[in-house]
């Protein structure tokens, strides 16, 4: 049994600034707070490919994940590393990341894919973000009704931690617009 669900999401800013926040999203410390669930980010990896121009960016995020009590009961830890890979086409005006759990896999496997481009009602000052995730709770399969019970609230928790992620990102956004237009926040 696998639990997916899809999101999309219009920034109203355009796709270069939106792409900056993703960046900063996680360095940010005033951010620290509210991404409370996001231990600790480092990048593994960056290439820059001088033929196309596109970035690809590696990073390690670890996230404390909580799960139902019995999981946490049967899995023995609340930690999960993921790794993110990143490709940035900016001739293109793409970026598209895409996460999995390399911890715990024996147990829940999540796979996460964003992904930003110019809108197109408005490519130069909108940002059209799409998100998909999937999460699938391996060893409860023969406990169908139970697995899809915890794979629902697992679905839940990332719904919600994604809320915060968009705030966080459009506070970022905010906040290089009016960098941008030289006035102080």
């Amino acid at each position: 049994m696998v639990r997916a669900y899809s999101q999309e999401y219009v920034y109203k800013h355009p796709w270069e600034r939106v792409t900056s926040a993703s960046w900063r999203k996680y360095a940010d410390p005033e951010n620290k707070r509210t991404l409370s669930h996001i231990l600790e980010v480092d990048t593994l990896n960056r290439k820059l490919d001088p033929q196309s121009g596109k970035l690809y960016t590696t990073r390690a995020i670890t996230i404390h994940a909580p799960g139902p009590w019995l999981i946490r009961k049967i899995v023995g830890q609340d930690i999960c590393h993921c790794v993110e890979s990143t490709k940035v086409d900016a001739q293109a005006r793409s970026m598209q990341l895409n996460t999995r759990n390399i911890s715990l896999q024996r147990f829940i496997e999540v796979v996460e894919k964003i992904q930003y481009d110019p809108h197109p009602d408005n490519p130069n000052g909108w940002t059209i973000c799409r998100q998909e995730t999937s999460i699938r709770i391996k060893p409860l399969s023969a406990l169908a009704s139970m697995a899809e019970k915890i794979e629902q609230r697992c679905a839940e928790k990332f719904v919600q931690n994604s809320a915060k992620g968009r705030e966080v990102m459009e506070r970022i956004c905010k906040y290089l617009e009016a960098e941008s237009s030289g006035i102080a926040l």
